[in-house]
């Protein structure tokens, strides 16, 4: 089921909408200035789609601009990281596919706030 009360973090919030056997879908919002770690996922696959604001997005060795109505795909194993570059929330839907959608499958590289 999905949960009601968002979840925070030191960079901003995030809801599940849905979580199903196959897939999970988030709302993450990333507050002005911060961004969550650099990060991978050994059993999940990721696709974005930022709805508003404006990012700087890493995937792998590439680091490129997102705004709203661009999408992203994220292959599982790969390093990744968003990060809030404008002065409003940056809103994007995350849709993780894969055979599981733990927090506790992630392996973090770097993070401002202490967690790798």
């Amino acid at each position: 089921m999905a949960h009601e009360e968002p979840e925070r973090r030191p960079w901003g919030t995030f809801v599940v909408l849905e979580d199903a056997e196959k897939h999970k879908v988030k709302r993450i919002v990333v507050l002005s200035g911060k961004r969550f770690s650099l990060q991978r996922h050994a059993r999940r696959h990721e696709h974005w789609h930022v709805t508003s604001g404006a990012g700087l997005v890493t995937v792998g060795d590439r680091r490129f601009d997102v705004r709203d109505g661009d999408s992203v795909d994220i292959p599982a194993g790969t390093k990744h990281r968003m990060e809030n570059t404008g002065g409003d929330d940056l809103v994007f839907i995350e849709i993780q596919r894969g055979s599981y959608f733990g927090e506790d499958d992630i392996e973090r590289f770097e993070d401002d706030f202490g967690r790798a």
